[in-house]
């Protein structure tokens, strides 16, 4: 783990597998992915891979307090809406524990989520879509310790990272799923929020802005009968046309 480097046998020992390892400029790290979208972590763990980091995943605030009792990462990446609590809440959380996490990022597919995740204690932040592996090496590689990185020119690759369709059905019936069993308004901010991301990473337009309609409508008070009607449609069209009805 990067913050164990006490002497400089080992901090040469992190330079030369870095610069030995152009194309894998994320080797040796170990990143915690907190994301219950499976759409948005299987991006993150495609990133990985192609950086040569480690990933592991842990989709709710829940599972990702067991995960860091046993061990501890390199990278956190914590999205803010989770199903049981505010990721805010966890980025506080890890940045407040001794030894810190050396990188902590805060990910939404609202842009307005950056400021309440650097206010929490991230130092970074990644908007969704994350697909961008130049930006994703970028934003991690930027916030290391200084011990960490290494100087001189680099090559950023420009590929876009695609997750499998398989990873967009078990999200839109994941949520099918919570909208059915819902039995009051009080899942309406996480149905909202889960789509109007899912949309973003998955370049779905119409189901973002039905998403996010829903949102401001819930915020204001009005009815929300024909946006979950709506939504319910747009989300059973697209399971229908993966093949997941």
């Amino acid at each position: 783990m990067l913050t164990e480097v006490g002497n400089g046998t080992a901090v040469m020992g992190m330079q030369l597998w870095a610069a030995s390892l152009p194309n894998r400029p994320l080797n040796g790290l170990t990143v915690l992915v907190v994301e219950d979208s499976r759409f948005a972590s299987e991006a993150v763990r495609l990133l990985c891979l192609r950086s040569g980091a480690r990933i592991r995943r842990a989709d709710c605030l829940k599972s990702a307090a067991r995960h860091l009792q046993t061990y501890r990462p390199s990278v956190v990446i914590v999205d803010l809406g989770l199903p049981d609590g505010d990721g805010a809440e966890l980025i506080a959380r890890i940045a407040a524990t001794q030894p810190r996490v050396p990188v902590i990022l805060g990910m939404s597919g609202d842009p307005d989520n950056e400021t309440p995740a650097m206010d929490a204690g991230a130092d970074g932040f990644l908007a969704k879509p994350v697909e961008s592996l130049a930006a994703f090496q970028q934003t991690i590689l930027g916030h290391l310790p200084p011990e960490a990185r290494t100087g001189g020119l680099r090559l950023l690759p420009d590929d876009v990272i695609a997750p499998d369709a398989s990873a967009l059905r078990d999200d839109l019936a994941h949520i099918a799923e919570v909208m059915s069993a819902a039995e009051d308004t009080t899942a309406i901010e996480y149905i909202a929020g889960f789509l109007a991301g899912l949309g973003r990473s998955s370049h779905d337009r119409a189901l973002e802005d039905a998403a996010n309609a829903l949102a401001r409508d819930h915020a204001d008070g009005r009815a929300l009968a024909s946006d979950l009607t709506r939504i319910s449609g747009l989300v059973h069209e697209r399971l229908a046309a993966a093949g997941g009805l």
